[in-house]
């Protein structure tokens, strides 16, 4: 999603607002200097709240007035910040089966891409929810930006934050994958990857290098956040057991588990879980066509250098969030 919205800009807003005010102060001079008239009612006299300014914190509800078809929108009580081909589509896909949890369906990158839209424009991204629902969006680039956390706990310090991991070296893979798919003409995994391949010397430069390094990024979110606001889910996990992942994510959020192991079948072509046809659907939902691709060979004493430059970090990321996620 880009930053396109429903929202005029400030700027915008402001002069339509006092184009507005210049025509009902005319009106009513022109129309009422002769005789008596019914002064202007003092809703119109004001401008309108101007977008609220980073370090705001909007209130708790967000837009609480209700619409015709109900509910409100809401700024999200929880986020999927991170990471990017960890797993976050998936997670977001099973939580849309609960009824308990209205999400975004495309990522909206407010906080790393779009912030000057101000908040405002980012409630109005949001679907509208019921008393008791939760409001959800993901955008697994908000793990990896430094102004993210800030952002995200001056819009609310109660936020809970998911971040779904995998081990990096698979996850740089995919990455790579990812982006060979959309342009095939790219060098080879191994000439990005390494700054020298003689010395084995990596380039951290490289974003699907960089993402990877977990420990470096969660440093910087516990400068706002406390560790309970965080829930680690294992990308792994949520292929070989997505209702067991499912059951601590639906915990996490304070939900009644309704999302389990019914619900669930595992695709042996795409090579993970999809979600069993629902009443009234004519097929399964999965994951779309870029979803599972076959990875490119990569050397093996690639991958075994990766390794190596990953371990420590890794070692790091399991002190810190008290997971053992396996990778080593």
């Amino acid at each position: 999603m880009g930053c396109s919205g429903r929202l005029l800009g400030p700027v915008g807003g402001r002069r339509a607002s006092l184009l507005l005010t210049m025509i009902l102060f005319f009106t009513y001079f022109f129309y009422c200097l002769p005789g008596p008239c019914e002064p202007l009612p003092p809703a119109l006299l004001l401008p309108p709240p101007a977008a609220l300014p980073d370090g705001a914190a909007p209130t708790a509800a967000g837009d609480a007035s209700p619409a015709l078809g109900g509910g409100s929108r809401r700024f999200p009580q929880a986020i999927i910040v991170g990471v990017k081909k960890g797993g976050t589509r998936a997670l977001l896909e099973f939580l849309r089966v609960h009824p308990g949890v209205r999400a975004v369906g495309a990522e909206p990158h407010f906080f790393d891409r779009c912030y000057e839209k101000g908040l405002r424009w980012y409630r109005s991204l949001m679907p509208r929810t019921l008393e008791g629902q939760i409001t959800m969006e993901k955008t697994p680039s908000y793990f990896v930006t430094k102004e993210a956390p800030r952002r995200i706990y001056n819009m609310s310090r109660d936020t809970k934050l998911i971040v779904v991991v995998r081990n990096p070296v698979t996850r740089a893979i995919s990455d790579y994958t990812q982006t060979l798919s959309k342009n095939p003409t790219i060098p080879s995994f191994q000439d990005l990857a390494f700054k020298n391949v003689s010395t084995g010397l990596i380039d951290t430069s490289w974003s699907a290098v960089r993402i990877g390094i977990y420990a470096k990024h969660l440093d910087n979110w516990l400068q706002y956040f406390p560790l309970s606001k965080f829930l680690f889910v294992s990308g792994e996990r949520l292929v070989s057991d997505p209702a067991g992942e499912m059951g601590r994510v639906q915990d996490f959020l304070g939900l009644k588990r309704v999302v389990t192991d019914k619900h669930f079948y595992f695709n042996q072509t795409k090579g993970f879980p999809c979600l069993k046809k629902p009443e009234g659907s004519s097929k399964p939902r999965c994951l779309g066509k870029s979803k599972g691709r076959p990875h490119p060979k990569i050397e093996g004493q690639v991958v075994q250098r990766l390794q190596e430059f990953y371990r420590p970090f890794n070692m790091k990321f399991y002190q810190m969030t008290g997971q053992d996620f396996g990778w080593d």
